[in-house]
This record gives structure tokens, C-alpha cells and sequence, in this order.
């Protein structure tokens, strides 16, 4: 008895962890109900490789998601579409424009010198210009109806601003496959942000060089993403005697948190095999919407409802006892998908839905075994203990089968089908814990503390066909 009350707190104790978890974690919904960016991405051959395979299309895959982790994004979707194409979905990204500066570069990043012929002054001119260039094509995109004519005209004055800038420039052999590492950082005043690099062997020692050029004469250094100049950092003089060398630098000048994690991120993707042009952006509303949500969580509850009428109805007792344990398990579930971080997508919820079920399923095959031992002539509390031991080897047996199907779908599968994949896992481990634990508890705890049940074995299995011995 006391051990049962021992487990009875325990399970107290997860339960309002799990209740304050929920309170301080709530749960994030995936893009399907509540909506975010969606680009499509279309991976271009190169001269030297004329073909995209499904190996390269993978890789750069990989460096996407490297990319998108950047951003910070809770739960992106990264997935291949074709033989040329990646699916990029953001949930909850407002500014998908944001999105396509950061993903959708072709990574061909170079870092050049400013050439000798030119001035701090004329760099500072043409990157106003592009300023002014980008304002105006941010503003007629913005427009409720933009007009697709001047957004071309502006598209073709920003691309001769960027080549006027590129022209500023000349290549130095310094590419951006030398690049090992790139991170935001606070700076020492901890007022601003700084983007901290890393180079390789030979990176270093070019890189070494090239500041050794440049520090002191106001020109800057060139970091071209694709043609397009992303930074322009100056040298300062303390550096002209040997250039900053060891292969580690910064680049700082004013960053905010977000534009310095922003470079950070380009920089790091800068050794995309192949180029990749966006070719589809658009923002992408609840396609659940939240009348229909509304009507899918009143589907759900009928049904529980449902659920919680038969197991009382068909199994006296013990069905109520089943229902506090299976309230039980929903809080303990929502509270481990908040906790892992598990973003709620459509068949993310079809995965909870399913691993309720089971859990029905094995509170329903532990009572059946009851009621076996109870028609067999034993006492209610053999009947009982009997129940869960016979029951246990069903219960495992199902329950591991989900589990390599859940393990197969998880690691074959990929965005929405790996979200039902996790889950329904972890529905499935919950399940096992409170059917073994919750309902066997609180059926024992019944039997010996409740005076009375114990001659009542009617409450467990009603019209016996023999009465139980005492």
C-alpha cells in the first residue's frame, strides 16, 4: 500500500512539472496551421559539372540546413523536390525577404582588394546608391498591387550598381572554400555585435597578405557573395607591418545582433557546391486557418469524450480509473513535445491522436486480462495484479513494433513524415509509463484502500458467470 502511494505522488509531481512546462514552454505549430515562408530553390549546374546528381543535390541540401539553422528557425522543413530542387519551409519567418538574402545566394564568396585607382569616397557613393536602389525595390514589392514593369527596371539599376561596385575590386585568389568558421559575437563593450572568421592554412596566410596591403589606406576589403559586395571593412594601421595574420580576424562596424548573425551565416555558406537561385518566394498563410483548428480541437475533445464514455460504460471501474490515466498521459505527452522542442504539424497531431489509441489499447488488454481471472474464480486483487502481468507481454510486443516503425519512418522519411514519426514515439513511451504505472496504481491503490471494493468484484466485470472467492 504504501509503495502505491509512493508512485501516486511521484506521478502528482509530474504532473504539475508538466502543467508548468505547458505554462512556460507552450507548444510551437508548424507552417501548416500557422503559416510562415516558403521558397523553393532550383540548384544550377556549373561549367566544369554539367549535371546535378542526387548525391550533389544533398549537399547542398546540407548546407541549406546549415543556413537555415542560422536564421534560428524552430523546426524548418529542408527537403529535396525533383532532381534540381529544394523546398525550403520557415514557420512563423514574416520577412521572407529575409530569408531569400540569406539562402538564396549562390555562395561563390570571394574576399578582393579594392584596387589602388579608386577611393574610400567613390565606395561610399556607390553603396548609397545601392541603398537608394534597394529602398525603392523594397517599396514597390511591398505595394498591395506591385507593378511588375518597374520592378524589373529597378532590378536591372540595381545589378549596374552592383557591377559599378564589383569593378572597385579585384580578385586576390582568396575564396571562400578557405573560410572555415564564421559566428556573431558580442563585441568586448557588449554596445555592439562583431562577425568573428576563421581560415584555413593557406587561407590564412593569403588573407595575412592581402591586410598587409590594404591596412592604413582607407581601402577596404571586398566580401562578394555572388558578385555582390555583402561587407567592405577597413584595416587599421597598427596592421601594415605583418597583415593580421594566425588565420583569425573580425569584421565589426556598427552590427546589431541580426545583421551580424546575418553575415555570419552567408559567410558560413559560402562553399555551396554549386550556385542556387531562388525561384519561388511567397509567404504562406494557416492552411488550416484558425476556423478550422478551432473545429479540429472540438473534434478531438468529442472524441475523447466518446472514448471516456465507453471505457466507463463497458468497463465500470476500471474505465474510470483509465480515463484519469489517460488525462494523465496527454499532460505528460504535450509536456515532453514541449520540452524536446517538437513543432505541431497536421501529421504531427494524426501521431498524437494514434498514440492516444494505443494507449486505450493497452488499458483495454490489461482489462480483459482482469476479467479473465476474475470469471477463472480468483480474488479481485490476484485478478488484478494477474491482469497486468499477462497483459505486459501484448503491451511490449505492440509497442516495440511502433517503435521500429517509428525509428524507419524517422530516419528514411524527412519533414512532415518524420515529425509523425517522433510524435507518435514519444506518445508510444508515454503510453507504456502510464499504463504500467497510472492505471495499475490506481487499480491497486482502489482495491486495497477503498473498504468494500474487494467485495465488489462486479464493479470490474459485471454478471460473473461464478462468484469470486473470498
Amino acid at each position: 500500500m504504501q509503495k502505491q502511494r509512493s508512485i501516486i505522488a511521484l506521478i502528482l509531481v509530474l504532473v504539475v512539472a508538466a502543467v508548468v512546462v505547458l505554462i512556460q514552454l507552450p507548444l510551437s505549430l508548424g507552417l501548416d496551421l500557422r503559416g510562415g515562408a516558403q521558397l523553393t530553390i532550383q540548384v544550377k549546374p556549373t561549367e566544369t559539372v554539367t549535371e546535378v546528381t542526387p548525391e550533389n543535390l544533398n549537399d547542398v541540401k546540407r548546407v541549406l540546413e546549415n543556413r537555415v539553422n542560422g536564421l534560428g528557425v524552430a523546426e524548418p522543413i529542408v527537403q529535396t523536390a525533383g532532381a534540381d530542387k529544394i523546398l525550403v519551409q520557415l514557420p512563423g519567418v514574416s520577412d521572407p525577404q529575409q530569408a531569400e538574402r540569406v539562402l538564396g545566394g549562390t555562395a561563390q564568396l570571394e574576399f578582393r582588394e579594392q584596387v589602388q585607382e579608386s577611393s574610400p569616397q567613390e565606395l561610399q557613393i556607390r553603396l548609397g546608391e545601392r541603398e537608394q536602389v534597394v529602398l525603392q525595390q523594397a517599396l514597390l514589392q511591398n505595394g498591395e498591387e506591385p507593378d511588375e514593369e518597374a520592378l524589373a527596371e529597378v532590378r536591372e539599376e540595381l545589378n549596374k550598381v552592383n557591377d559599378a561596385i564589383a569593378e572597385l575590386f579585384k580578385s586576390v585568389g582568396l575564396g571562400g572554400k578557405r573560410l572555415t568558421n564564421a559566428s556573431a559575437r558580442p563585441t568586448q563593450s557588449g554596445n555592439q555585435w562583431e562577425v568573428a572568421i576563421d581560415f584555413d592554412g593557406e587561407g590564412g596566410q593569403k588573407f595575412a597578405e592581402l591586410t598587409k596591403k590594404l591596412a592604413g589606406t582607407g581601402r577596404s576589403i571586398g566580401i562578394f557573395l555572388d558578385d555582390a559586395l555583402i561587407s567592405a571593412p577597413t584595416v587599421a594601421p597598427e596592421y601594415a607591418a605583418t597583415g593580421i595574420s594566425g588565420g583569425r580576424a573580425t569584421i565589426s562596424g556598427g552590427f546589431t545582433l541580426e545583421s551580424a548573425n546575418d553575415l555570419a551565416v552567408q559567410l558560413r555558406g559560402g562553399a555551396l557546391p554549386f550556385p542556387v537561385e531562388v525561384v519561388e518566394n511567397r509567404t504562406v498563410g494557416a492552411t488550416l486557418g484558425r476556423e478550422s483548428i478551432n473545429r479540429s480541437i472540438v473534434a478531438g475533445l468529442a472524441g475523447l469524450a466518446l472514448v471516456f464514455v465507453f471505457m466507463v460504460i463497458y468497463y465500470r471501474l476500471p474505465g474510470a480509473l483509465a480515463n484519469v490515466a489517460l488525462a494523465i498521459y496527454t499532460l505528460l505527452t504535450l509536456a515532453c513535445y514541449s520540452l524536446i522542442g517538437v513543432t505541431l504539424t497536421l501529421p504531427g497531431i494524426a501521431g498524437f491522436i494514434l498514440s492516444i489509441g494505443m494507449a486505450v489499447d493497452a488499458n483495454v488488454l490489461i482489462f480483459e486480462r482482469t476479467r479473465e481471472e476474475l470469471r477463472d474464480g480468483k480474488t479481485l486483487y490476484r485478478s488484478v495484479e494477474s491482469g497486468f502481468y499477462r497483459a505486459f507481454s501484448s503491451i511490449l510486443d505492440s509497442n516495440v513494433t511502433t517503435l521500429i516503425a517509428c525509428a524507419a519512418l524517422g530516419y528514411l522519411g524527412s519533414g512532415l513524415v518524420r515529425g509523425f514519426a517522433v510524435t507518435l514515439a514519444i506518445g508510444v513511451l508515454v503510453s507504456m509509463f502510464t499504463a504500467l504505472t497510472c492505471s495499475r496504481t490506481l487499480m491497486l491503490l482502489v482495491v486495497l484502500g477503498i473498504p468494500g471494493v474487494r467485495q465488489k468484484p462486479e464493479l470490474f466485470c459485471p454478471n460473473l458467470p461464478v462468484p469470486a472467492k473470498s
